[in-house]
């Protein structure tokens, strides 16, 4: 396995496919002085990122799972990744390559290369563009097919995955916004949702859900413990538990599978860049125009008292009077002599409003493509820091899940932007440690904070910010070191016990994804459950001898996979656009959730699982070791 990268996805991939599926794997790096990092700000900062360069060198030497010596690594360091470095990393040999480059141009050119130094290495790059990479996949298929001698690539191991971290993690990312879940798996048209349980109290039975996909760690409701992690022991999180280990495990919260549900407010998206009528004049305006149709139709009611007309033609003379066309009223009553003054007092008041009227509109519709301010009187939203490649995927996440957002950047030129203005997203324009920024997006009636620049400190500055505005907010931050991240954590739960903190590393969430193409499964997702991964793989049933003929029960091995769904869809046939979060959404991709535990699993079955790393490694492993006879 080759892996070639520039940043802390390369790394943590690395390690992952070293620990979790005991492969040998080739690290491509840029030499030391020149690896592009996250921003790296103080000391203690910049000491975490050399700390985790430290471990992930160590954990060459470490032993994997099982007590069986780990895969050795081989680290090759390049300025540019070329033909003559790939030969070197031995990708004409090689099973997979990566290429997780930041640079979408770089992993392009990179693997045009090595699909013609091998055409049998299977591909697995990160792309930000996702209609490019579509196109890039199916263009290397076609050019392994056609070396394969017959255009069709019969019995050729080959294949090109398209990721991106983006959008790996913004599910989960996002799903924290949400009331009541705090995980959201969403791939090419399957929704799989997860929500995260406090313990029932004494008397209270907890609801099940679907089924239950974990057990939180002890010390979770403890505001000074650790977060659970591979390491925590009999304390740590437990994935997959069967029946008799939900029932023992009192006192601990769970991660149950059911129906995501938002009970918030909802901003509507507009369309076609039109906006919608309220927003074409401002509320004194709306309250001015209001006033004077009053003012007409009581000078109208009276008209009619006075005169006994019917009460169109009183109308019909009020406006008349009103717009100064009418006859004066010599010879009339005073009554109406006295009306007919009013009228023409508010005929002049009505002018300039009518003109205010006129130029606001005409300046919302030229505005129409600029960035929205957030409405007065807004609450229970999001605030989202940063609009980068994480901060859009996450935006549009939101959006389609129609929760009100207000973006704070300080580019204005970032990624994001566009996607803002198209979506007529509230913006913030400024720095978001200044004073009055968060202020301006009403951070004091938001429902939860999404730090998720590129700086560490910026996303801990403004969640410390946050939670002195507001001590019970719902706060996510994106941080780049595992342990500044958990140290992080454990500060704010113990200070603010109270109310929900997250830390989440990309790399971390994005790292099973790449892993599990690499190794030709497609992973539909992954959700954290504490500081460790759940993934959920579409498997199909044939060659699997843990699956195949066994039935549903059967199946479940407690704490390495459970199978959730049958796909009843047909073959080739379940890719998408991702789509929105809707219940039609599992529908159309042939879904069964509620398989008895007596159902058979037949040969020609696919299967929706939920595994751990190592137990979905291990099901792979067994098919390759039975395909290659090793």
């Amino acid at each position: 396995m080759i892996v070639c990268g520039d940043d802390g996805l390369a790394h943590r991939l690395a390690a992952e496919l070293r620990g979790v599926y005991a492969e040998q794997v080739t690290l491509v790096v840029p030499p030391s002085g020149r690896r592009v990092r996250q921003p790296v700000v103080g000391r203690a900062r910049a000491a975490s990122a050399a700390l985790l360069d430290r471990v992930v060198n160590a954990a060459v030497n470490r032993s994997g799972a099982g007590g069986e010596p780990a895969a050795s690594e081989q680290v090759v360091e390049a300025a540019e990744l070329t033909e003559a470095v790939l030969t070197e990393a031995g990708a004409d040999r090689a099973a997979a390559l990566a290429l997780v480059y930041d640079d979408d141009e770089t992993n392009i050119r990179a693997a045009l290369t090595a699909r013609r130094l091998n055409p049998r290495l299977r591909l697995v790059l990160r792309l930000y563009n996702r209609r490019l990479g579509q196109h890039i996949e199916e263009l290397l298929d076609q050019t392994a097919a056609v070396a394969s001698g017959d255009g069709r690539g019969a019995g050729l191991d080959a294949s090109t995955t398209v990721l991106s971290d983006a959008d790996t993690a913004a599910p989960a990312l996002a799903a924290t916004a949400l009331v009541g879940t705090s995980k959201v798996v969403q791939t090419e048209g399957l929704v799989l949702r997860a929500v995260e349980r406090q313990p029932p109290r004494p008397g209270e039975v907890a609801d099940p859900g679907l089924c239950t996909l974990a057990l939180l760690s002890a010390t979770s409701n403890d505001p000074a413990g650790a977060d659970g992690s591979e390491s925590s022991g009999e304390h740590g999180p437990q994935l997959l538990p069967d029946e008799a280990a939900v029932a023992s495990a009192t006192g601990r919260g769970t991660v149950v599978l059911e129906q995501v549900s938002y009970s918030g407010p909802s901003l509507p998206a507009g369309r076609g860049g039109v906006p919608p009528f309220a927003s074409l004049f401002s509320r004194r305006l709306r309250w001015s125009l209001a006033g004077l149709v009053g003012c007409v139709l009581a000078l109208a009611v009276a008209l009619t008292i006075v005169t006994g007309e019917h009460p169109l033609y009183a109308t019909y003379v009020t406006l008349l009077d009103l717009f100064g066309i009418n006859d004066p009223a010599f010879h009339e009553s005073t009554g109406q002599q006295v009306l007919q003054l009013l009228s023409g007092l508010v005929g002049l008041l009505l002018l300039p409003v009518l003109l205010a009227a006129v130029l606001e509109a005409l300046g919302t519709f030229r505005s129409a493509s600029a960035l929205r301010k957030p409405p007065r009187g807004l609450g229970g939203h999001v605030v989202l820091l940063g609009l980068g490649k994480i901060g859009t995927r996450v935006l549009t996440r939101l959006r389609e899940l129609h929760i009100p957002v207000v973006c704070v950047e300080s580019d204005p030129d970032a990624r994001g932007m566009a996607t803002a203005r198209r979506l007529r997203v509230p913006v913030v324009l400024g720095d978001v440690t200044q004073e009055g920024v968060l202020e301006a997006a009403k951070i004091h009636r938001a429902h939860a904070l999404l730090a998720l620049t590129s700086a560490d400190t910026t996303n801990l500055e403004a969640s410390l910010y946050a939670r002195s505005v507001r001590p019970d907010l719902r706060v996510v931050l994106r941080l780049y070191d595992d342990d500044f991240a958990t140290a992080v954590y454990r500060t704010l739960r113990a200070a603010h016990p109270y109310a929900l903190t997250r830390s989440r590393s990309v790399s971390h969430l994005a790292a099973p994804a790449f892993a599990g193409a690499m190794m030709g499964r497609q992973i539909l997702g992954a959700i954290p459950v504490e500081r460790r991964v759940l993934l959920f793989a579409e498997v199909e049933v044939a060659g699997h001898p843990q699956l195949e003929g066994r039935t549903v029960g059967e199946a479940f091995r407690a704490g390495a996979w459970r199978v959730l769904a049958l796909n009843t869809a047909p073959s080739g046939g379940r890719r998408g656009d991702g789509g929105s979060a809707e219940e039609d959404g599992a529908a159309a991709s042939g879904l069964v959730w509620d398989l008895p535990p007596s159902y058979v699993l037949g040969t020609g079955d696919r299967v929706v699982l939920a595994a751990t790393r190592r137990g979905l490694a291990e099901l792979l492993g067994r098919r390759r070791r039975e395909r290659t006879g090793t």
